[in-house]
């Protein structure tokens, strides 16, 4: 039996979490990956409280167990990469910066295999990374980077590779959806929704990466990586945040059987590659309509196989190190048998204005008669069919309505609405809300 050992460069609520599973359940994972897995070195800059916190024997961590300055940790961590004894080394630093990407750089160009749940990392900046692996031999697990304990890496790359996978939508961002969830179900506002996510420990102090999209979009920037074979930049995909976000959205949603959830969504549709991350108002015969709270859901749309449903945990030190620790074992095993990525393509990656989906659009206009007929032939006029048209909201000299158009492009509406502010400058009194609706 081969002996794997490894190291885990950061011991906090990811790294802890590994190391602690790592001990606790060795007898089966040894069992599971068909080799000694053996933890051999932490680099922790506090080790006695991520000893006392993940009940971990202080002679695992590098410096026998005393506080380390950033400068010994480094030397620490240089040795690590340079020792021919090391075989898989688990990242759990985290962020984007220039020693993080060298660091990981510098792993699987020794000739290490390398295990992260670093998503941002391999989504702005993985590209080198992937290629030196790909040179060298070595392997990236990487399925705690996606969606935590749900095993979406592992079910697009190895579980579906006998189908074509059309398309995949999902609530990506657990923040995101419980403030949603909380302003659909309980009728809040977005900031008071915020504020009760922080109080609960769904949201940092700064929730700009999740209520922005940007934690989403990495995710699904992987997964396009995965099903698609090509590379998506972050300037190049297509986002909008639930910042905008409000009671009166959500009221229109209930109109039209609907709930509002931040999706992630790619397509491939006559060879190009669509992909988008946005709040959709998703139709109740949706399951991920009803996915509410912290909880991340994927849907996979396969040509042979139909539709595949994954639900669970996208966060949380348990969840995210135990992917972690799964991926440690499906190299132990398969190694050099394991693909990193799919085959590269030659794909067209489109622009998501001419994505082909219903919208909802909603206007915020002056109270004047017939407006609703003036805006909705100026939306004919771009061969957009028109589905339903809401209640008018009237509120002193203001008016509210929402028109769901049936599939159409972000481009013709628009176009549409440019048409109407030149024709009446003075009618539309903020921006026109535009949100594609999911069946």
């Amino acid at each position: 039996m081969n002996t794997i050992n490894i190291a885990i460069l950061g011991c906090g609520t990811v790294g802890g979490g590994v190391a602690q599973i790592i001990t606790e359940i060795n007898k089966e994972l040894v069992i599971r990956s068909d080799a000694k897995l053996t933890l051999n070195k932490i680099v922790e800059l506090n080790p006695t409280i991520a000893a006392e916190r993940f009940h971990l024997p202080m002679e695992l961590f590098c410096g026998s167990g005393k506080n380390l300055s950033p400068q010994e940790a480094s030397a620490y961590i240089e040795d690590i990469i340079k020792s021919n004894e090391i075989d898989i080394v688990v990242e759990t630093i985290g962020g984007t910066s220039d020693f993080v990407h060298q660091l990981c750089l510098d792993i699987v160009a020794s000739g290490k295999h390398l295990v992260t749940a670093n998503k941002a990392l391999l989504a702005e900046r993985g590209k080198d990374i992937f290629d030196v692996a790909e040179k060298k031999g070595v392997k990236i697990g990487f399925e705690a980077a996606v969606c935590g304990a749900i095993p979406i890496v592992k079910t697009v790359k190895e579980n579906l590779t006998g189908d074509k996978i059309l398309s995949i939508s999902g609530i990506m961002n657990g923040t995101s959806n419980y403030i949603l969830s909380q302003m659909q179900n309980e009728n809040l506002e977005f900031d008071t929704a915020l504020k009760l996510a922080q109080e609960n420990g769904y949201a940092e102090a700064d929730p700009s990466l999740d209520i922005n999209g940007g934690d989403a979009g990495h995710k699904i920037i992987l997964l396009i990586k995965l099903a698609y074979g090509i590379d998506v930049t972050m300037e190049e995909l297509s986002m909008t945040g639930i910042e905008n976000i409000s009671k009166e959205d959500m009221d229109f949603a209930n109109e039209i059987d609907a709930k509002i959830k931040l999706i992630c969504y790619a397509k491939k549709m006559n060879g190009d590659i669509y992909a988008t991350v946005r709040p959709m108002m998703v139709k109740n015969s949706n399951v991920l309509s009803g996915v509410n709270g912290a909880t991340n859901a994927v849907r996979v749309n396969c040509k042979y196989s139909g539709k595949h449903i994954l639900v669970g945990k996208g966060a949380g030190s348990s969840e995210t190190a135990m992917s972690i620790v799964s991926d440690i074992v499906f190299i132990s095993r398969y190694g050099k048998q394991i693909r990193n990525i799919a085959e590269k393509q030659e794909r067209n990656f489109a622009d998501a204005n001419h994505f082909v989906f219903p919208y909802l659009i909603t206007f915020h206009t002056a109270d004047i008669p017939g407006t609703t007929g003036f805006i909705t032939t100026e939306i004919g006029k771009q061969d957009i069919n028109i589905d339903t048209v809401s209640h008018n909201r009237h509120s002193g000299k203001k008016a509210t309505f929402s028109v769901a158009t049936m599939p159409s492009t972000i481009e013709k509406i628009e176009k549409a609405i440019d048409n109407i502010k030149k024709e009446r400058p003075n009618l539309l009194l903020s921006e026109t809300k535009i949100m594609p609706i999911l069946y």
